[in-house]
């Protein structure tokens, strides 16, 4: 029976088919643009690669027929406001498609990758569980939002009769992409970005939400959704175990709320008159002062034999191991609130 991977291409895409590999499933891989280049020739040539559209629901059902396990990782991040459709459209409508989809062709079972930003705005200082309502009134950004919806459609097939499971996992670190998403959060400690904010946030290894994702498929566990966090850290520290990391001085400049809501709006200027998304919104700014710890006690209690690294652990073996060049590493605009790649 095979797995099939939405989302192959992206950071838990490419760490889940090397988790997958390693445990000698048959990898139907769905990629929309390019095949990942982090993916060595040897793991390229073992999978089955698949070029295709979530949105495409024919297409989608051809593609499970035969596919035992589904693993979700398809799906849009983004804080710009300009992006409201297309997050709608992939994060909503292409995970209903999904799901409909694994109705249609008797999949076994299916493992969901939503976000922490799922589980709604979070108050400053509070303690994020998976037990957390949804609200409405809590000016949530659009993309929480999206992927509130399509969790609700997951939730949605599981009453259908659907086998699934949700992980929401905190903001990624892993070696994809460079450059984007938290790769992003690499350059600017190399470039010896000056500023930090005092935001707390969860930190989590993409190698270890690839494991746990292995082991809930593996189980007989559904219907539940799973905090994936490693650690509480806040913005500073992570900055500054990266710079280190790099040999490079770290942040020092402080970023206070008033600064920090100076800057998206340039941002925002700058992006109407250059065509350029900004790399700095309104929600990105407000997240990064903010102080919200994530408890993972559920997932850790789930499966007694799995632990997540440490987050110095994670930052340094990265490091290690990426080599990017020059152009790598310049950044024309430089944003005073750190990217990720799954924020709350």
């Amino acid at each position: 029976m095979k797995t099939l991977v939405t989302g192959a291409s992206g950071l838990v895409g490419i760490h889940l088919i090397r988790s997958l590999l390693q445990e000698g499933d048959e990898v139907v891989a769905l990629y929309r643009s390019a095949i990942p280049s982090e993916l060595t020739a040897a793991e390229i040539q073992q999978v089955q690669w698949v070029q295709g559209d979530i949105l495409d629901v024919v297409f989608l059902v051809e593609l499970m027929t035969g596919c035992g396990r589904v693993y979700h990782c398809a799906g849009l991040v983004s804080f710009n406001p300009s992006k409201a459709d297309a997050l709608m459209k992939i994060n909503v409508e292409g995970t209903a498609n999904v799901v409909n989809a694994a109705l249609a062709t008797g999949v076994e079972k299916l493992v969901h990758v939503s976000s922490v930003a799922a589980l709604g705005r979070k108050r400053n200082n509070t303690t994020v569980t998976e037990n957390v309502k949804w609200d409405d009134n809590a000016n949530p950004s659009v993309y929480g939002l999206s992927k509130y919806l399509g969790e609700l459609e997951v939730w949605r097939a599981i009453s259908e009769g659907l086998n699934a499971v949700i992980v929401n996992p905190v903001i990624i670190l892993g070696l994809a992409q460079w450059g984007t998403g938290s790769s992003a959060m690499f350059r600017n400690a190399f470039n010896e970005f000056p500023w930090y904010t005092e935001g707390v946030s969860g930190f989590v290894d993409a190698a270890d939400v690839a494991t746990a994702m292995v082991l809930l498929m593996k189980s007989d566990i559904a219907a539940e959704r799973y905090i994936l966090s490693a650690e509480n850290k806040s913005y500073r520290s992570i900055f500054t175990e990266m710079a280190i990391a790099f040999g490079k001085k770290p942040p020092s400049r402080k970023v206070n709320p008033t600064l920090a809501a100076i800057v998206w709006r340039i941002e925002r200027i700058k992006g109407w008159i250059t065509g350029k998304e900004a790399l700095l919104t309104k929600e990105t700014a407000e997240t990064a002062q903010q102080k919200v710890n994530f408890d993972n006690s559920k997932i850790l209690n789930t499966l007694p034999g799995f632990a997540f690294k440490p987050v110095s652990q994670t930052i340094g073996s990265i490091i290690a191991r990426v080599n990017p060049s020059p152009s790598d590493m310049r950044s024309s605009r430089t944003p005073v609130a750190p990217p990720s790649a799954s924020p709350p």
